[in-house]
């Protein structure tokens, strides 16, 4: 027998309730992320008033365009290729998917009026609504779905996150057609009919739903795709919407880009804004700046700023979800393979001086490779509340850096080392680049760290080619499990950038995603545990800090959502008075 979800909610996997990067709530903010709070119960109750807000957007609205800053340019509008936070929100502005984000980040109907989900957990059905439309007209079918997620995996596309659909959806078939054994046709993913469409699975997938609002899992128009070819997703005339916007002013490594009210949209009742009104800037003083004047409704804030602003009833400190750390190149650097080089570098690290001293934006020390407050376990706890449980491994400690620093460079044969660490050169790295050079070299004798600015997209792309000595990098959660981070690692993933292997290590992983210990959530809750504490033992990141964001949100806004997970920013709710 199969069981008809009207209205799915997932609560087999629950995003941590927001407890507060900050005191400020501001109406319409859902504070998404925890920090070292001194008055936790304050920052819930907080948090909770500003959850209340958001869903219920208040007034009509005025019908205006909302500003808002963007601190990197998008990097790709297309669903399938796009791998950056900017790219998915702007995607999810114009796009729907099965499933969206609820203010509370659960998974609800979008394009999906209702999904079928059988008794094993096996097959998924998914019925699409009957008004779902494209902007030129056609409406949305399972055939757009089949044929953007057999884009997702085919080899020729070599989507960074074709992975979503074999590690972590476990959709049958993906992994051997990613690899080239099956053609892409033989993905588990059939158009019944037009608004019916079939999902098979190896495995069952908990949180399976919540990847349905994910970017990668968004469907494409196949005649439309074809039509533009090699252009899609690169302007307007290339760009299909089933959204609540409808993109019209944009085109590559633009700095304002624009969308107006899609008056086609199924849902558009509930859409308040006239439009979106994106402005790229990368100084946070021209950005404050600008939002002073009255050019945007809101922006971010750092450093100086916040001391300067924090009292503002506009300003909230708001969960990211961003794991910031630094990824050594572990292959290709013959010293930092020395695990003493590595235990050194990550205990010269003065987490809390860059959280408090530099950032001053809530962003909380991490000492884990899985940050805090996204992910709940079986009972309920966060999976990483515990920041000490790795304290032998990944701490603040110049006495102890010292002794692993010098035990590296003699079994080296080495008295001084010299690294290059490449950074985004956006306001908040460099500020936390320039810290951690002072902190290595002041820690570690003969260490000389030289820093290498650029824009992000060149910077990932030398990540994925090797091409780098140290890195400092980001990573945002995709989805409410520690899989999320944990499956980076695995050997030859494309996001493994430190190139690390560990045989054990990924035995652990597969028998969490395939295995007998998947079926079982506290067994594999368990086994997750000890796939991180690998990947502590040996360094393979340094973590820094999980991210928060200091933010000024004009007080004639309310309703903007804000998660952690995926997609942090979604405007169809909000509203400008």
């Amino acid at each position: 027998m199969k069981k008809k979800l009207l209205s799915v909610m997932l609560a087999s996997v629950l995003a941590m309730s927001m407890i507060g990067c900050g005191s400020s709530a501001v109406s319409g903010v859902t504070e998404t992320e925890t920090t070292e709070s001194t008055d936790s119960a304050q920052s819930t109750d907080a948090a909770q008033s500003a959850d209340a807000t958001s869903a219920e957007p208040a007034g009509e609205g005025s019908g205006e365009d909302l500003n808002v800053m963007l601190e990197t340019p998008v990097e790709s509008l297309d669903p399938q290729q796009a791998t950056d936070g900017t790219s998915f929100e702007v995607i999810a502005d114009y796009t729907d998917g099965l499933m969206q984000m609820d203010a509370d980040g659960q998974a609800v109907n979008a394009i999906a009026e209702s999904v079928d989900i059988s008794d094993d957990g096996l097959t998924y059905t998914f019925h699409l609504r009957a008004d779902a439309n494209w902007s030129n007209g056609d409406p949305v079918t399972a055939n757009d779905f089949v044929f953007a997620w057999q884009r997702a995996v085919d080899p020729e596309i070599a989507s960074e996150y074709s992975y979503m659909l074999s590690d972590i959806g476990q959709i049958v078939n993906a992994q051997d057609v990613i690899d080239g054994a099956k053609d892409k046709s033989e993905l588990g993913v059939t158009a019944v009919d037009d608004k019916t469409l079939e999902v098979k699975l190896n495995v069952p997938v908990s949180y399976f739903l919540s990847l349905m609002y994910f970017p990668t899992f968004y469907p494409v128009n196949e005649a439309f795709y074809e039509s533009v070819g090699d252009t899609f997703a690169t302007s307007p005339e290339t760009t299909l919407s089933n959204g609540a916007f409808v993109l019209d002013d944009y085109q590559p490594a633009a700095t304002a880009i624009h969308l107006t009210k899609n008056e086609n949209y199924y849902d558009a009742a509930k859409v308040k804004l006239a439009g979106l009104n994106y402005q790229v800037i990368q100084d946070s003083q021209q950005a404050l700046m600008s939002y002073q004047n009255g050019d945007l409704d809101t922006t971010l804030v750092n450093g100086e700023q916040v001391d300067q602003v924090k009292d503002d009833p506009a300003f909230a400190a708001i969960g990211a979800g961003y794991m910031w750390y630094i990824s050594p190149n572990i292959k290709e650097v013959k010293e930092l393979d020395n695990l003493n080089i590595r235990y050194a570098i990550t205990m010269a690290l003065n987490r809390e001086a860059i959280t408090t001293d530099v950032l001053k934006d809530g962003s909380a020390p991490t000492y884990t490779s899985v940050p805090m407050d996204f992910a709940a376990g079986p009972d309920g706890s966060d999976f990483s509340a515990d920041q000490t449980m790795f304290s032998d491994y990944c701490k603040y400690d110049a006495a102890a850096a010292a002794d692993y620093w010098a035990k590296g460079l003699e079994e080296l044969g080495i008295t001084e080392l010299n690294l290059t660490m490449i950074h985004d050169a956006d306001d908040a790295p460099i500020k936390v680049a320039q810290v951690v050079k002072e902190q290595l070299e002041t820690t570690l004798p003969g260490l000389t760290v030289d820093l290498q600015q650029m824009p992000k997209k060149e910077r990932v792309e030398r990540m994925q080619e090797g091409e780098f000595e140290i890195a400092l990098t980001r990573w945002g959660p995709d989805y409410a499990d520690p899989m999320t981070y944990l499956g980076m690692w695995v050997t030859n993933n494309s996001n493994n950038y430190g190139f690390w292997s560990n045989a054990e290590y990924d035995k652990i992983i597969d028998e969490c995603t395939t295995g007998e210990t998947a079926m079982d959530p506290a067994a594999r809750w368990a086994a997750l545990y000890d796939a991180e504490k690998i990947v502590m033992e040996e360094a393979v990141i340094f973590p820094l800090y999980t991210q928060c964001n200091a933010e000024l949100i004009s007080t004639s806004v309310s309703g903007i959502e804000f998660h952690p997970v995926a997609l942090n920013r979604v405007y169809k709710n909000a509203v400008k008075n």
